[in-house]
């Protein structure tokens, strides 16, 4: 019989899982949805908190309960080719494509460029994304030791300067809630429902997952089963965090506007309420807020994506991996963050339909026994419409990538599958492929 696993374990775990997820997005988002939600702030914020909580919480229950050990070990019960290529899309999208460039990227818009003339910009980007990677670069060179890094320093060093700035908003508020605005009007629970699902942390989650199984196991917890109860009240303990966290934010968003005004983005807000409290010192506690918030995230992006690639391709090192990711990241973070999400978000949203559906039948495994060609033709399904949704997000950005062909099948989707206006018509057919894999003779992948 193991040891009894004291709290404190699943309390680090849990926090530094807590510091994996929230970067500097998840400050952005929440704070502008309240002050576009106003009086509508709790059906927003529920709305929110499903698919910014619940999606990677169960990504992250997916491969700890199933026992998987990673992503490719998991979307290979797909298909072993789909195992790799769909592992391979994913982390180079959320690591060196997109997700890590953009740790530096929004700490130095946020934090610095409003403070700089817009001639120095871009040196001062190139300079300041040269220091922030060589730190990463540092400490990502070692991931037995990221547990401590993320979950005994960085984070709780996150969370000190984070709630001086929210406690600060609760003792002396900025004023009432106003009138919502928008979609928020009629519509705040599934506004909100979709400004989390546009956090894409589901697609981290799986990203993640091996982090958390190796800190877990490097915490001395070795059997199965622990394990997996070790992921669930980590995950619990580091879902809770962010949802009061998630809270307070929205709250200090819908109650700024009176003072503050409105602005285009959350990082614009985040600054004022910063000024508006301590003037030019809250220049300062944002930096601190965002750097901290984006360092850490790129630390257990640069590991995962790192430990992923040295698993497919052994005869390069893990610190070889660490180097490579850093450079890319670094030349890409260069060519501004406007230009990063304009290419990445249609990526992004061809892949989250894709993600989701695996997690969930992950999840539900047990109830068709698990047998392949329910993964397969669920995921087949899912792909031609999420095919189309990374068209549609494609176009958005780049008007003049429009295919007739294209247009027409996205035409006939927004007409016949429900919910597809609201970017969930994959829910439909992928509930369709299910059923039709069950009718196969029984197959269980391994």
């Amino acid at each position: 019989m193991q040891q009894k696993i004291p709290f404190s374990t699943y309390a680090v775990i849990g926090t530094m899982l807590f510091g994996l997820y929230f970067g500097a997005g998840n400050l952005i988002f929440p704070i502008q949805m309240g002050q576009l939600a106003g009086t509508n702030f709790w059906f927003g914020l529920i709305g929110f908190l499903v698919t910014a909580i619940g999606l990677p919480f169960l990504g992250i229950l997916a491969i700890g309960l199933s026992g998987s050990n990673g992503l490719r070990d998991l979307a290979s019960r797909v298909h072993p080719v789909f195992g790799i290529v769909f592992s391979l899309a994913l982390y180079l999208t959320i690591g060196p494509f997109f997700a890590i460039p953009r740790t530096a990227t929004v700490p130095f818009v946020v934090g610095f460029e409003p403070y700089i003339e817009a001639q120095h910009a871009t040196l001062l980007l190139a300079v300041f994304s040269f220091l922030f990677f060589a730190v990463v670069y540092y400490f990502s060179l070692n991931p037995a030791k990221i547990m401590d890094y993320i979950g005994k320093y960085l984070t709780p060093a996150f969370l000190v300067v984070l709630f001086i700035l929210i406690i600060t908003s609760i003792v002396k508020p900025m004023g009432h809630f106003q009138q919502p605005i928008g979609d928020y009007i009629d519509n705040a629970f599934m506004t909100g429902f979709k400004e989390g699902y546009n956090t894409m942390d589901a697609l981290a989650s799986l990203a993640f997952g091996i982090v958390v199984i190796n800190a877990i196991k490097s915490a001395g917890i070795t059997d199965r089963k622990q394990i997996a109860k070790a992921t669930w009240t980590s995950g619990i303990f580091a879902m809770a965090l962010m949802m009061l966290i998630y809270g307070l934010i929205t709250f200090m968003g819908a109650s700024s506007i009176g003072a503050v005004g409105t602005f285009e983005n959350g990082g614009l807000i985040f600054a004022a309420v910063a000024d508006h409290y301590f003037g030019s010192f809250g220049a300062i506690l944002l930096a601190v807020i965002i750097v901290l918030a984006c360092l850490k995230t790129s630390i257990g992006l640069i590991t995962s994506c790192s430990e992923f690639f040295h698993q497919v391709f052994p005869k390069i090192s893990y610190k070889w991996f660490v180097f490579l990711l850093c450079v890319v990241s670094f030349t890409i973070a260069n060519f501004g963050l406007n230009n990063i999400i304009q290419f990445a978000i249609p990526v992004l949203m061809f892949l989250y339909p894709l993600a989701i559906v695996l997690i969930l039948l992950a999840l539900s495994s047990s109830f068709f026994k698990n047998k392949q060609t329910v993964y397969a033709i669920a995921m087949i399904f899912t792909f031609f419409i999420s095919l189309i949704d990374g068209y549609k997000a494609l176009i958005e950005s780049v008007p003049g990538a429009k295919l007739g062909v294209l247009d027409a099948v996205e035409k006939a989707y927004s007409t016949i599958l429900p919910f597809y206006d609201i970017g969930l018509g994959w829910i439909l057919p992928a509930i369709i492929g299910a059923i039709i894999g069950s009718l196969f003779p029984s197959r269980k992948v391994l």
